[in-house]
């Protein structure tokens, strides 16, 4: 940790304490690790007395401050509706941090989505699930974003100066669904290089988040009945259409080629597991 600019540490979740040369606080554990030769004060979060999960018919309500161990328990969870088969996605990417027990107790659900680090896993949970942010902005009102369109880019959001994530909502609709996940990484314990999860809708439709392959959150949705989701043929297309060259995320851990070739490899096993219906083959890729 370098972070020897820091004049105070304000313990507040109020978005009009914010100044220039301030960054919000949660867990920390990226703003610790890369440091800042910017910033001059910390606002604190981790006072902030926000429940970390709340559930209700309507869904889950994950506070901002919500740590990943935390999230992990989750399932376990008495009183949880037995229909939620979702819930599977939530250990799966809470294991896709590949970190130690002394992270998942300080890095945050709303830390790790706000960071917009591609390989994000909790953006990767919360765009899959049809996740709704609210925002807190410092003129004392509030927005509501879908966290597939907070995440902007390579660590870039939609978030302006000043505003604060607070908390992030899963909506018992997309929590009553059938999900296929897929992860690959260059090695066993490396950064997620590709992370696709797909989920079926209620009429029987496909919903496939693409993450950690490309710079920003990629979701594509596929009608149902009558049509039953998509062929193969038609959701390479899809990809084709919706991810331009460019935004696949080039670095370390993993070749814009490849990651592009492992994500038509994992959309189709998501879109053959959920539909039920066989991979296309090679000659027919041809």
């Amino acid at each position: 940790m370098d972070m020897n600019t820091i004049e105070e540490v304000v313990a507040t979740a109020d978005p009009a304490a914010w100044r220039p040369g301030d960054a919000w606080l949660a867990g920390g554990t990226v703003l610790f690790s890369y440091g800042s030769t910017t910033l001059r004060r910390l606002l604190d979060l981790t006072a902030a007395g926000w429940p970390a999960i709340q559930v209700d018919r309507g869904g889950i309500e994950l506070a901002a401050t919500c740590t990943i161990a935390e999230l992990y328990a989750l399932p376990d969870r008495p009183g949880l509706p037995g229909n939620w088969a979702a819930l599977e996605l939530v250990r799966l990417c809470c294991d896709s941090f590949v970190a130690s027990f002394k992270i998942w107790n300080a890095s945050t659900v709303g830390g790790n989505i706000c960071t917009a680090l591609p390989a994000g896993p909790m953006t990767s949970l919360c765009a899959a699930l049809d996740g709704t942010a609210t925002v807190l902005e410092p003129g004392g009102g509030s927005r509501q974003v879908p966290v597939a369109e907070l995440v902007v880019g390579d660590a870039r959001t939609s978030l302006a100066p000043g505003e604060l994530l607070r908390s992030v909502h899963l909506p018992a609709a997309a929590l009553n669904s059938r999900v296929a996940f897929r992860r690959l990484s260059l090695s066993n314990l490396g950064r997620s290089g590709v992370l696709l999860i797909g989920r079926l809708t209620h009429d029987g439709g496909l919903v496939l988040t693409v993450t950690a392959s490309t710079k920003r959150p990629v979701q594509l949705r596929f009608a149902g009945a009558p049509m039953a989701g998509p062929v193969a043929g038609e959701l390479r297309r899809a990809l084709d259409d919706a991810i331009p060259a460019e935004l696949y995320h080039d670095d370390i851990h993993g070749l814009p080629q490849w990651r592009r070739d492992m994500t038509y490899r994992l959309a189709e096993e998501i879109r053959a597991e959920l539909l039920g219906t066989p991979s296309q083959t090679a000659s027919e890729r041809a």
